[in-house]
C-alpha cells in the first residue's frame, strides 16, 4: 500500500476529523503500515492540513530519560550512578530536548514551525494551532498531568482524542480522570529531573499520584461498550479511535472510584 499525504487526509476526514477542531493525537507510525511517501512529514502535514490553524494539534512529547532513576523500574544502575544522572543531566529545553518513546511522528510534530511546548522537564506536550498557547502554558510541576497540564486544558477546550493506531493504554487523559477520582489508598511518587531554573541548571523535585495504568485497556473497553461514543475506522492499515475527551473522563472517573475501591 502506498500512503500520502493526500490519501491520509481523505482518510481523517472520513473519520469525522475537521476544521477547527482541538484533537489530542496518540499515534504509532507502525500501524499505519504500507509505504508512507515522506514518512511522519506526511502524516503531520495530514493531520494539519485537517485541523487548520482555526483548530489545535496536540501531541505528548515526554522525555521520561529526564527522570529521578528510582522510577525507573527494572534497573541495572547502582545508586552511585544514579548520583551521577542526577548531577550530569542535561537540562530539559523545550526547542531542542528531543521526546523518547513517543515515536515518529509526535517526534517530527515537535519540531515543526509554529508549534509551541509546554515546560515540564519530563511530561511535556507540544500544540498548534489556535489554542496552543493555551494548551501548553504553565504546566504544573507536580501532578503534571492533572488539572493544570495540556491533558486539563484540552478538557476545558471540549476537545477530542485521536488514537491513530495505538490502544487505551497510549490514552493520557486516563490520567486526568485517575487524577479526579476518588478511591481509598492513592499514593504519590517522588520524582526529579534536571532543568533550567532562572537560567542556570538545577535538579528538581516533584510529586505525581502514583498512577497504574494496567486497566486502561478494560477502561477503554467498558467506554465503548457502555456509551457507543467511539468512532472506530481505518486509516491506511491501521485501526483508529475518535471520541470525544470529556466523555471519557467523566466516565473514567466513576470506572475508577466503582471498581478500584
Amino acid at each position: 500500500m502506498i500512503i500520502t499525504t493526500k490519501s491520509l487526509v481523505h482518510d481523517f476526514q472520513k473519520l469525522g476529523l475537521q476544521s477547527g477542531q482541538t484533537v489530542l493525537v496518540h499515534t504509532s507510525m507502525k500501524a499505519l503500515g504500507g509505504h508512507i511517501i515522506g514518512d511522519a512529514p506526511a502524516v503531520v502535514d495530514a493531520l494539519m492540513q485537517v485541523i487548520t490553524p482555526d483548530g489545535t494539534l496536540v501531541m505528548p512529547t515526554n522525555s521520561t530519560n529526564n527522570t529521578d532513576p528510582t522510577t525507573w523500574g527494572r534497573n541495572p544502575l547502582s545508586e552511585a550512578e544514579w548520583a551521577v544522572i542526577r548531577a550530569e543531566m542535561p537540562p530539559y529545553r523545550p526547542e531542542i530536548t528531543p521526546s523518547n518513546r513517543m515515536g515518529a511522528i509526535n517526534e517530527c510534530f515537535r519540531t515543526y514551525p509554529g508549534v509551541r511546548r509546554s515546560s515540564h522537564p519530563a511530561f511535556s506536550f507540544a500544540a498548534w494551532g489556535k489554542h496552543a498557547e493555551f494548551v501548553t502554558a504553565n504546566q504544573a510541576l507536580d501532578n503534571s498531568v492533572a488539572e493544570k497540564s495540556p491533558i486539563g486544558r484540552v478538557y476545558d477546550l471540549d476537545g477530542w482524542i485521536f488514537l491513530l493506531g495505538v490502544g487505551y493504554e497510549r490514552c493520557t487523559s486516563l490520567h486526568l480522570a485517575d487524577y479526579r477520582a476518588e478511591y481509598p489508598f492513592k499514593e504519590a511518587e517522588e520524582n526529579g529531573s534536571a532543568m533550567l531554573v532562572n537560567g542556570c541548571r538545577q535538579w528538581v523535585t516533584y510529586r505525581d499520584e502514583a498512577i497504574g495504568m494496567a486497566d486502561f485497556a478494560q477502561i477503554g473497553a467498558a467506554f465503548e461498550l457502555e456509551t457507543n461514543a467511539v468512532i472506530i475506522g481505518k486509516v491506511a492499515e491501521a485501526t483508529v479511535r475518535l471520541m470525544r475527551q470529556q466523555a471519557l473522563v467523566d466516565f473514567a472517573v466513576r470506572w475508577f472510584e466503582t471498581h478500584r475501591a
